[in-house]
């Protein structure tokens, strides 16, 4: 169930801080009964922004695959070994 509080109760910001840690997801914050704002702890953001940013990086490997730019695993030794001169 998320975790919805009003505007006004940011002005307790030491107990604010600990719901969001306490929290394992984020905070609404609403203004006049509609949806305002969303807070959380450093460690929920870090953890969306480090998944996101894995899908996106899946995301454009499906997407060379699907256009064929990819190479085998023997043809990506040779060109390794072929640019390092190993």
């Amino acid at each position: 169930m998320p975790k919805i509080i009003p505007i006004r109760d940011l002005k307790n910001t030491s107990e604010i801080s600990q719901m969001c840690k306490e929290s394992n997801g984020p905070i609404y914050v609403t203004k006049n009964g509609y949806g305002d704002m969303v807070i959380m702890s450093m460690e929920f953001y870090e953890e969306k922004m480090f998944m996101l940013d894995m899908y996106n990086k899946l995301i454009a490997a499906e997407e060379q695959i699907k256009a064929g730019k990819v190479l085998g695993g023997d043809a990506s030794i040779k060109a390794i070994r072929e640019k390092y001169n190993v």
